[in-house]
């Protein structure tokens, strides 16, 4: 029987991890969208590094000493920022599209910062 997700079941998760699987789902459609010669270099490396963060924001939800995967994810997100900056240097993706997802990336790395602090 497959699993459902309930609303309540998803707020029990901190505010970053649902921030960064939205930013995931609004990253992807944006990426699916880069040309070829920069969807399988610079796309992938992108959407992967977006995928670490969210897996160590779930894990460090579950965990007690958090510190070090808080970091991981934090020394990520700014390792995408600079992906995301050269991807439009390169022109794969507009300017409000640039805009847009770097004020994800930078409310998503306060929320990290935030629960780093706390930690």
């Amino acid at each position: 029987m497959r699993k459902q997700y309930t609303k309540q079941k998803i707020s029990k998760l901190p505010k970053a991890v649902e921030d960064c699987h939205q930013l995931i789902k609004w990253m992807i459609s944006h990426i699916d969208k880069f040309p070829r010669a920069r969807k399988f270099t610079l796309g992938d490396r992108i959407e992967s590094k977006l995928l670490q963060i969210l897996e160590d924001l779930v894990a460090a939800s579950y965990l007690k000493d958090k510190r070090s995967l808080l970091q991981r994810a934090n020394l990520n997100l700014e390792v995408t920022r600079h992906l995301w900056r050269l991807a439009f240097e390169l022109k794969s993706i507009a300017v409000k599209s640039f805009e847009y997802g770097a004020r994800l990336m930078f409310e998503l790395g306060r929320q990290i910062g935030g629960w780093l602090k706390a930690a």
